[in-house]
């Protein structure tokens, strides 16, 4: 799941969105401020209501609250803090309950096939 996700080509949660697809990582979901589509890609206002395999935070700290609510709710198995969204409280939080955390860009681990 991609938090944070937007319309503008120029976000990196845009270019993360296509990378994602591109890679066959599927199903791609989306959750932004507004609803919008970025080629096949549905994007919602809503957290779904099920866990995820993994979370690519393109939010800061500030922003989080939603996502940390439903994360709290669903754990996911991995969450990947991009560049300027590192909140420590909620890496050692999640880190706790068993989930895997990087401090990464979701950009460069699919360019490397880290993902």
């Amino acid at each position: 799941m991609v938090a944070g996700a937007s319309t503008n080509p120029e976000r990196y949660s845009y270019l993360a969105m296509e990378r994602l697809k591109g890679k066959d990582v599927a199903p791609v979901i989306a959750v932004g401020l507004k609803n919008g589509k970025v080629g096949d890609v549905e994007i919602q206002t809503q957290y779904p209501d099920y866990a995820v395999d993994t979370v690519t935070l393109y939010l800061g700290p500030k922003n989080q609250a939603e996502v940390r609510e439903y994360m709290e709710k669903y754990p996911p198995k991995r969450v990947i803090f991009n560049p300027g969204t590192e909140d420590m409280a909620l890496y050692q939080e999640l880190k706790a309950k068993g989930v895997e955390v990087l401090n990464a860009c979701t950009l460069v681990m699919l360019g490397t096939d880290q993902f």
